[in-house]
C-alpha cells in the first residue's frame, strides 16, 4: 500500500502525515510530494526518513492512494494524471467539490456512496464538514428544512502566512499580511472573495456543499463566514428548522450516539465546546443545544472542530481508511 501525500510540507500536508502516523494507517511506503525546491529534502515518518519527490516521480511510482493538499490549480492539473495510472486521489482543494461527476465525502455522512470507479474524491470545505457531521443524524430523524449558520473561523484556515500575521501583530512586528486588515483584536466578516450576490466564496461553498453531501437540494442554507483571531479550530452558531417537531432530550441522545460527535453541553457548570478544546482532536464537538423559542420546530447548536484535522487532514485519511476497509482500492 503506497500512499502519496501531495503538498507534504504545507500546513495541511504536515497534519496529514501526523494523522496517518497517529491512526497507524497501514501503508507500506510513503511518497511525500512537494514543490521542486523541496525535492530531495527528507521527511520523517514513523521513525524513518523519506525523500520528497517531484509530481512526475510520484506518478511513475503508481501509489494506490494520493492525498492532495496543494491547491486547486495543482489538483486540476495533476489529480487526473494520478487517476490515469490507477491511483485513487482524495483532494482537499475546492477544485473538484462541485463537479457533478465527483463524490464529495464526509465518511460519517455519505461514504457509502463510494465505489471502485471513484478515482478522484473531493474532501469538503472545513466549515462544511463539521456542520454536516452534526446535521446528518438530525436530518435522518426530523428532516431539515432550513439552516442558518454563522462561523467563527481560525486563522489556520488561511495558512501559515495568516498565523504569522496574527502572531506578528500580537508582538508589534510589521510583517507580510494575509488579510487586508489587522486580525489581532479584530473580526473580519470576510472569508475568500466576494461574489456578485454579496456572499463570499466561503459562504457559497457551505451552501452548495451541504446540499451535495446531504444528497438533498431541498435543504435551504444561508451562511455568514467570519475570521477571528484564534488558532485551534473553527466554531459555528447553527440554527436548524425541521419539518417535524423534536424532543430536546432525544436530540441530545441522537447526537451523543452519532459517530464522530462529542456532546459538551452542561451550561450549569459552564461546559460548552471551545476551539482550544478541539485543538488536535478528530471529533466534532456540539453544545449549547436549545430550542429556538422564536420559531416552531427550530433548534440552536454550537459546533466546534479542529479545522486542520477533521476539517481537512483527518477527513481525508478517514476516506482512505473507508476505501481500504471496503476493498475499494
Amino acid at each position: 500500500m503506497k500512499v502519496a501525500v501531495v503538498g507534504a510540507t504545507g500546513l495541511v500536508g504536515t497534519v496529514m502525515l501526523k494523522v496517518l502516523e497517529e491512526r497507524n494507517f497501514p501503508l507500506t511506503e510513503l511518497i511525500p510530494v512537494a514543490s521542486e525546491k523541496s525535492v530531495g529534502k527528507l521527511i520523517k515518518f514513523k521513525g524513518k526518513e523519506y525523500p520528497i519527490v517531484s509530481m512526475d516521480t510520484a506518478i511513475e511510482m503508481r501509489p494506490e492512494i494520493a492525498l492532495f493538499s496543494a491547491g486547486g490549480g495543482t489538483s486540476l492539473e495533476n489529480a487526473p494524471r494520478f487517476a490515469a495510472v490507477g491511483t485513487t486521489v482524495i483532494d482537499n482543494s475546492s477544485a473538484w467539490r462541485m463537479d457533478p461527476d465527483k463524490k464529495l465525502v464526509v465518511p460519517e455522512v455519505n461514504a457509502n456512496e463510494l465505489t471502485t470507479e471513484d478515482k478522484i474524491i473531493a474532501n469538503p470545505n472545513c466549515s462544511t464538514i463539521q456542520m454536516v457531521v452534526a446535521l446528518k443524524p438530525l436530518h435522518d430523524k426530523y428532516k431539515i428544512k432550513r439552516v442558518v449558520v454563522s462561523t467563527y473561523q481560525s486563522v489556520t484556515g488561511t495558512g501559515v502566512k495568516a498565523v504569522d500575521q496574527l502572531m506578528n501583530e500580537r508582538k508589534g512586528i510589521d510583517g507580510p499580511k494575509a488579510y487586508p486588515y489587522e486580525i489581532d483584536l479584530n473580526v473580519l466578516p470576510h472569508i475568500d472573495v466576494f461574489q456578485d450576490n454579496g456572499y463570499t466564496k466561503e459562504e457559497m461553498k457551505m451552501i452548495k456543499e451541504t446540499n451535495k453531501i446531504m444528497g438533498d437540494d431541498s435543504i435551504k442554507v444561508t451562511a455568514t463566514t467570519v475570521r477571528i483571531p484564534v488558532m485551534g479550530g473553527h466554531s459555528e452558531s447553527v440554527n436548524i428548522e425541521f419539518e417535524n417537531d423534536f424532543d430536546l432530550a432525544e436530540v441530545r441522545s441522537i447526537l451523543e450516539q452519532a459517530p464522530g460527535i462529542i456532546v459538551v453541553d452542561d451550561v450549569a457548570n459552564l461546559k460548552y465546546p471551545m476551539p482550544k478544546d478541539a485543538h488536535e482532536k478528530d471529533e466534532v464537538f456540539v453544545g449549547r443545544i436549545r430550542r429556538d423559542e422564536s420559531s416552531d420546530k427550530a433548534l440552536n447548536m454550537w459546533i466546534v472542530a479542529d479545522n486542520l484535522r477533521k476539517g481537512a487532514a483527518t477527513n481525508a485519511v478517514q476516506i482512505a481508511e473507508y476505501l481500504m476497509e471496503n476493498k475499494l482500492v
